[in-house]
């Protein structure tokens, strides 16, 4: 009866931990990810702030382009001080009197034309803000995702060690086995408690920052029918692509640049003001009785302080659009760097993803099977046996590890960020896996891979906690 015990157990838990696995389905849209999305674009305070400031910037180019008021006046003139005089002396009059300002000719066009440039660049920046809220969602929804993935994958673990705990226990009730399986089963088995409760406050953690972005109660739950696992790999695009879809995009570049044609623009108002400005004024002088006067003249201003004043101003603006000129060109550079650090992680990541899916996944499987047949025989010690299958958890949660990283990316490309692009990619650091504590002996398994709680920071590299160490 032990024997029979002994030989199907471990059947059964193999068969419960591994799986059949299948290549990822084509990628499909994720409805609980739109919905997310397009609340957030909705309600983030950021995009209607961003949106008011194109409001106002779109205000200013009228103003820009708009003469300066009339001014009307009113005076007296009076001969003596012993009554109106007005209607009896010829020098004596009320008077009403306009002047309207000119500016010289081009000086409003070209503050307009600066002006619309100030409206360009809030555009750009309220597309910089959509972009990121959008990643932001895309970022977090992913954490979610997998950080529910891996509970299911500790479930799984869980549900292998209470099977060995119990298994365990027979062969040492029978004699066959020693007491050191039977605790350190238990301990695990503790261990693993531990760890559930590390996932799930990270769970909670994950559902009240997606929460957050679509300005709903933090702790409103919301199920996801996504998983890592089954998740299409994102396409790798050549490298040309990828630089010249990056820069017609980004935004910071976009704003480089028209920061350095509104500086342009501005060193040619500072030009034109070195041009006296005009002023008409005409009026009118009733006199009683008398012949009324009138009046009609034009003065102008008299830029004798061009040296010290204008000039200066033109010199300053010149020296702007310089240093606009090198802000442009070290944003490019950056976002040059920053999209061939992402060329070059994705593609190590891709090459990762597709060697746990078409060989560890499979060899893990293979060996828990060999080390099951050869346990039935008596050549390997139980020990074995739940080291292999630790190693194939191990492998899984290596590959969810390597998939988000992946997709974290995928997203910072389209987000088109500036940010780095991370320390290296994970799935390929050292790091203890589910269970690991019972499988001391897999060491430098490429499964240790394990890398970490998925990060909302951005691309991949930004995850660093293991299964193990919660």
């Amino acid at each position: 009866m032990v024997n029979r015990l002994l030989r199907a157990v471990p059947a059964l838990l193999l068969a419960a931990t591994v799986p059949a696995r299948a290549l990822p389905a084509a990628s499909t849209s994720d409805p609980v990810l739109e919905e997310l999305i397009r609340e957030s674009l909705a309600r983030r305070p950021e995009l209607h702030q961003a949106d008011a400031l194109v409001s106002a910037e779109r205000e200013r180019v009228p103003q820009a382009g708009a003469w300066q008021d009339p001014v009307l006046s009113f005076g007296l003139q009076n001969d003596g001080f012993n009554g109106l005089q007005i209607g009896t002396m010829p020098t004596s009059y009320w008077q009403v009197m306009v002047t309207q300002p000119l500016p010289w000719p081009g000086k409003l066009g070209l503050r307009s034309d600066a002006a619309g440039t100030g409206v360009r660049i809030a555009e750009a920046s309220l597309q910089r803000a959509r972009l990121s809220a959008e990643a932001d969602v895309r970022r977090a929804y992913l954490d979610l995702v997998l950080v529910r993935d891996r509970l299911a994958l500790l479930t799984k673990l869980q549900s292998l060690w209470q099977k060995a705990e119990g298994l365990a226990r027979v062969r040492y009730e029978s004699s066959e086995g020693s007491q050191s399986d039977l605790l350190r089963a238990q301990l695990e088995r503790n261990r693993l408690r531990q760890r559930r409760w590390a996932l799930e406050a990270e769970e909670r953690t994950r559902v009240q920052a997606i929460n957050r972005l679509r300005a709903h109660r933090l702790d409103e739950p919301f199920p996801t029918t996504a998983s890592v696992a089954t998740q299409a790999l994102p396409e790798l695009p050549g490298d040309p692509a990828a630089l010249a879809d990056a820069e017609q995009r980004s935004p910071e570049l976009l704003v480089a640049r028209l920061q350095a044609e509104r500086a342009a623009q501005q060193v040619a108002v500072a030009r034109r003001d070195r041009y006296p400005d005009l002023a008409v004024t005409a009026g009118i002088m009733p006199r009683g009785g008398l012949e009324p006067m009138w009046l009609a003249g034009v003065s102008m201003t008299l830029p004798i302080f061009s040296g010290s004043k204008q000039s200066r101003v033109v010199a300053e603006n010149e020296a702007r659009a310089a240093a606009s000129d090198g802000g442009a060109e070290t944003v490019l550079q950056v976002l040059r760097l920053r999209v061939q650090d992402r060329q070059a992680q994705l593609a190590n990541l891709l090459e990762s993803a597709t060697l746990y899916r078409e060989g560890l996944l499979i060899q893990s499987q293979a060996t828990a099977d060999s080390t099951l047949s050869q346990y039935r025989v008596g050549r390997v010690t139980f020990a074995s046996v739940l080291e292999a299958i630790a190693g194939v958890i191990n492998d899984e949660d290596g590959y969810l590890q390597t998939v988000a990283a992946a997709e974290r990316l995928a997203i910072a490309a389209d987000e088109v960020s500036l940010d780095p692009a991370g320390g290296g990619a994970v799935g390929l650091s050292s790091g203890a896996v589910p269970g690991a504590g019972a499988t001391a002996g897999s060491g430098g398994r490429a499964s240790a891979a394990v890398g970490a709680a998925a990060s909302s920071g951005g691309d991949a590299g930004s995850s660093s906690s293991s299964m193990s160490k919660m």
